[in-house]
């Protein structure tokens, strides 16, 4: 009975989250300040993250997905798989949207530093509260040593942003290595081509001209 009564739950949540996701899908108003930046490239990174890592679960167990639920150890693999897989996704995100976000010459590169860094906090502080704080911190150091080394300049890029979601959702993925290594190319390709639609999202809805103004505001 508990085993049905957790299968119950879990089903619950993922219809939950379905919702959720739909919703995301319908908002199309334009991305014209700094929060909506922000606000776009966490909830976008939690959608992706998510819906690649439960993807790649089920293609390779097939039929036994919905009975994996009942396994203690392996919920546990996978809370901590999708708070991995969502920072480093958060961190690929907001790397591309602020880039894009701020070509604007009101922003200097310290500004792109610190709007970047803020989004990522934020993000972190969001989505990942079943994280230790040990985690929290590690995600939060690693991006600002990636800030450290980010050229700005290189703002239109797209593709080339998206360095870690990849190589997190292989690692952490609740699956055997002698598996994951015929793996590899594909699952790290697909994640990087789900963020392509996004990509297209957000750049057909940014107000440049707003967000720079917004952060005049901010910042004045």
């Amino acid at each position: 009975m508990k085993h049905v009564a957790s299968q119950i739950v879990e089903a619950a949540r993922w219809v939950r989250e379905s919702i959720s996701k739909l919703s995301i899908r319908r908002d199309s108003a334009p991305i014209d300040s700094v929060e909506r930046v922000c606000h776009f490239a966490r909830t976008r990174a939690a959608l992706i993250s998510q819906k690649k890592l439960y993807g790649y679960l089920k293609e390779r167990m097939g039929t036994r997905y919905p009975k994996m639920f009942t396994d203690e150890i392996f919920v546990q693999s996978i809370n901590v798989a999708k708070l991995h897989v969502y920072a480093a996704s958060l961190a690929d995100l907001t790397c591309f949207c602020v880039a894009n976000a701020t070509g604007d010459p009101a922003f200097a590169n310290d500004d792109r530093d610190r709007i970047a860094r803020e989004c990522f906090r934020a993000g972190i502080e969001e989505n990942t509260g079943e994280a230790s704080q040990a985690d929290r911190q590690a995600w939060i150091d690693a991006f600002d040593a990636r800030l450290a080394k980010t050229v700005w300049s290189m703002r239109r890029a797209g593709g080339q942003h998206f360095i870690e979601c990849g190589p997190a959702l292989i690692r952490w993925a609740p699956i055997a290595d002698e598996l994951k290594r015929y793996d590899r190319e594909i699952v790290e390709n697909s994640i990087r081509y789900a963020f392509v639609e996004v990509r297209t999202d957000f750049l057909n809805r940014l107000d440049g001209v707003a967000v720079a103004g917004d952060w005049r505001r901010i910042d004045g």
